[in-house]
């Protein structure tokens, strides 16, 4: 159990850290601290926070630097949340004014201004559904002679297009294979329409044309694509800032981890409705145990729930950095019901 004292020491070497990411002395302590005590007293409450693990003291200096052990004790029982800057306010609710075609590109815009707000990497979720997606619209493209563009649509708003050889296929039979899939698939869940695929449709559009097997193909990979998590990264260039090396090779592994997809999502395990903080080690991943993630998850109702999350190191600015993920959650909800709901 720590003392007063020991609580406002940890909190200023946390934000001293933080701010300059130099190590902490006992002389700069004790002209923080809100009542007079000597360097030597400090130094004892020091270390005691040392022998609590809290702190450790660098190689190069007589200062301290939080542990692991030290910004968990913080986060958890010390943290003030900053209010949200006017700037950072504007910035949140201007970013969803504009019109936006697909839940894809909303998601994607949140992901660049909490990048923009936080100086981090920021990475953004697509909403996970806790029904069933149903089929909304289907069509095709001609973009010339050789191609076509197929262009599936949930009724959630999710968007799916792929390029197709055209082969000896003519604009009528074209037509024809899109009032089939519209009379055959519009409305039905997509598992039920993987299954039509599959089992009903090659021999009721081999009555149309000759060889639909590219065709087949296409939409089954469609159907494939728009059931996986989408996850979209700004401000991958952010972790440069901080790396120990200034070495893009040094930071190629967390890129590729990065660019995998959802393999935050995989590691980190939010509460509905909450904003949460998970340091170092507790990532369970060798390349994160130098960083932070936090993550807010958004509420959408009957139409799923989603996750927002900046990944930064662990000398982060939390109190900011959390009342930013809790602003922008609340907002991209909001926007979000609002597609769902009115289609803007």
């Amino acid at each position: 159990m720590l003392t007063d004292r020991q609580k406002a020491i940890l909190s200023i070497i946390v934000r001293d850290y933080t701010n300059t990411g130099l190590p902490v002395g006992s002389k700069a302590l004790a002209d923080e601290l809100m009542t007079h005590v000597s360097s030597a007293t400090v130094r004892n409450e020091m270390a005691a926070l040392e022998e609590h693990g809290l702190i450790n003291k660098t190689h190069f200096s007589s200062g301290r630097v939080p542990s692991m052990e030290g910004y968990r004790y913080y986060v958890d029982n010390l943290i003030e949340p900053s209010p949200l800057e006017d700037n950072a306010e504007d910035m949140i609710k201007n970013s969803f004014q504009g019109n936006f075609n697909r839940i894809d590109e909303i998601i994607q815009e949140s992901a660049r201004v909490l990048s923009d707000l936080t100086n981090y990497t920021a990475l953004t979720f697509n909403p996970e559904q806790t029904k069933a997606s149903t089929l909304g619209g289907f069509r095709l493209v001609k973009l010339d002679e050789r191609q076509v563009m197929a262009i599936l649509i949930t009724e959630n708003g999710h968007v799916e297009n792929q390029v197709f050889p055209l082969g000896n296929v003519t604009s009528e039979q074209l037509e024809t294979l899109v009032r089939i899939i519209n009379d055959q698939l519009i409305g039905k869940p997509l598992t039920e329409v993987s299954h039509k695929l599959q089992y009903d449709l090659p021999g009721l559009l081999a009555k149309y044309i000759a060889k639909p097997d590219a065709f087949l193909a296409t939409f089954g990979q469609m159907l494939t694509d728009i059931n996986k998590d989408r996850v979209h990264v700004d401000g991958k260039l952010n972790l440069l800032k901080f790396a120990e090396r200034q070495d893009i090779d040094y930071l190629k592994p967390l890129y590729s981890f990065l660019d995998a997809g959802d393999g935050v999502a995989q590691i980190v395990k939010p509460k509905p409705d909450s904003v949460q903080v998970m340091i170092g080690t507790e990532l369970r991943n060798d390349l994160l145990k130098d960083y932070s993630v936090i993550t807010g998850t958004y509420d959408l109702k009957e139409y799923g729930h989603g996750m927002i999350a900046v990944l930064g190191p662990t000398r982060m600015p939390y109190s900011k950095v959390i009342g930013i993920v809790g602003a922008l959650r609340t907002e991209l909800a909001n926007k979000l019901l609002g597609y769902y709901e009115n289609g803007n």
